[in-house]
Parts: structure tokens; C-alpha cells; sequence
């Protein structure tokens, strides 16, 4: 599934087809994804203009100059196409600009999913309304950290899987940034102490930086909006790599908690 870095990487690449273009052509070629497309989707954003593109969580948002934003998710295996030569079957829903570019969202397994919110609401959006803060904002710092663990017996390893704790953070980024951060993902996360949770916090923001340069992880149907893959993975500690050598001399070990793999080196995660 795309987490922050790969919808962050779209959303950076949709920036310079979309901003500022008027849309001329809003077509949903199928009646759903995940859920229905909004019934006046291609009424309300034909002919508007894009005046932004930001990201929530796992979210992109697309502003119009009609106070109208288009939320989409990627599911598991979404992404955009731009400027494809010919539109494929899964590519349910196409977007034209008048500068003649063509977006195509294309999505095999209809897990993703459109939205249609007035501006004004989208931090009211369903899916927005309790999410954590970005972990690449201010207000993820170790003391919010502190605060949001306090008392709380489950592993820091799903703590930080919990959108109400940090928004965005998946599977993938969440093994790493605690190797990078040498924290045992099984350590109860109201337990840790101050010392780790300033480590954590910057080895998170550093691990994701690190996967939006390098465009996101292309593990089974990722790529970018350019069609490029993206080659985070190549630099992964520990994520994948059960049985391999540690950095540290160690092995990397894999155990399922919380119905997901966590990948970690008991010997240099140890606090």
C-alpha cells in the first residue's frame, strides 16, 4: 500500500501538470472505486481551476478555485498516469487540462477512493477529523510524543501505527525509523523514556525525507506519476531483510504483531 512518502511524491509530481490549470475534462469511467464516485463530480470540477496540491496523512487534496476539494486515496495499488498514450482499463477516472495534459487514475484493485469536499471542510473530512499530527510538522516533537504514549501498555511499534498518535506512518517507515532510532519495536510504548523519544522523533522525519528523495518504495504496483520507480527500497535496513546481517553484526529478525510484519536487530534495538 502507498504510505506518506509515496502520496507525498505524487503529490509533488501532479504540482507542476495540475497548479493553476483549468480542468476541461473530468471523466469517472466506472461508477466506483472503494466506494462511489461523487454523483456531480464531473459538473462541480469542470472548468474549475487548480489553485493547490498538498497532502494529508495518506491523502492528496486537490483545491479549486470553486471552493471545492477532490480527496483521493490510493488504496493499495493506485497511482496517476500522466499523459498516458492510451487509457488502460483500470484507469477509472480521467482528468484533461487546457494545457493538453491528461491524468489518468489507474487502480487494478479499486481499493482507493474519490472524494468531493467544500475547502472550508476538509479538516472535517470522516478520515481527517482525529488524525495525529504530520510527522514531518512542528507539532511532531518528542514531547507530543510523551503525551500521546503516556500509560499506554501496546508496543511503540503499533503506537506509531496509530493514525491518532502520528498521521501517515506505515509499516514499511515505522521498522525502519526505529532501527534508525535503536529502539526495540516490542517496548511498551508509555515506557520509553525521554532519551529515546528524541531520537525517535528525528529518525522518523529523517527516514521519510530520506524515502521522498529517493520517490517513495515501489513494492508490488507503486510508481510515480512519471512512471518511474521509486528506489527506497534499495536502501532498506531492515524492512524485508529477515535472516540478512545487521550493520551491527547482528541479524535481522521478523515477527507478526497487529496482523503486520515487523522486521527489527534485537542486537542494536535495545532501549
Amino acid at each position: 500500500m502507498p504510505e506518506l512518502p509515496e502520496v507525498e511524491t505524487t503529490v509533488r509530481g501532479l504540482r507542476p501538470v495540475l497548479e493553476g490549470q483549468v480542468l476541461t475534462r473530468v471523466e469517472p469511467r466506472r461508477d466506483n472505486l472503494r466506494r462511489a464516485f461523487p454523483a456531480d463530480l464531473r459538473q462541480r470540477l469542470t472548468g474549475a481551476r487548480v489553485i493547490g496540491l498538498r497532502r494529508r496523512a495518506k491523502y492528496g487534496v486537490i483545491d479549486t478555485d470553486r471552493d471545492d476539494s477532490l480527496i483521493f486515496h490510493l488504496g493499495m495499488s493506485g497511482r496517476w498516469r500522466v499523459d498516458p498514450t492510451e487509457l488502460l482499463p483500470h484507469d477509472h477516472l480521467v482528468l484533461a487540462t487546457e494545457a493538453g495534459r491528461v491524468l489518468a487514475l489507474n487502480d487494478p484493485r479499486r481499493f482507493g477512493s474519490v472524494d468531493l469536499v467544500p475547502t472550508a471542510d476538509v479538516a472535517a473530512f470522516p478520515a481527517f477529523r482525529l488524525l495525529g499530527p504530520e510527522p514531518l510538522g512542528d507539532e511532531f516533537t518528542p514531547e507530543h510524543l510523551r503525551h500521546a504514549l503516556a500509560g499506554r501498555r501496546l508496543s511503540i511499534k503499533l503506537a506509531l501505527l496509530d493514525q491518532r498518535i502520528v498521521a501517515g506512518l506505515g509499516n514499511i517507515y515505522v521498522c525502519e525509523a526505529l532501527y534508525d532510532a535503536r529502539i526495540d519495536p516490542h517496548t511498551p510504548a508509555g515506557s520509553l523514556e525521554a532519551a529515546a523519544l528524541a531520537r525517535l522523533v528525528p529518525a522518523v522525519q529523517l527516514v521519510l525525507e530520506a524515502a521522498i528523495e529517493a520517490g517513495g518504495s515501489s513494492l508490488r504496483d507503486y510508481a510515480r506519476p512519471d512512471g518511474e520507480l521509486g528506489y527506497f527500497s534499495k536502501q532498506f535496513a531492515v524492512y524485508g531483510r529477515a535472516g540478512e546481517p545487521c550493520a551491527c553484526g547482528g541479524t535481522v529478525e521478523r515477527y507478526a504483531e497487529g496482523g503486520r510484519s515487523t522486521f527489527w536487530c534485537p542486537r542494536c534495538q535495545r532501549s
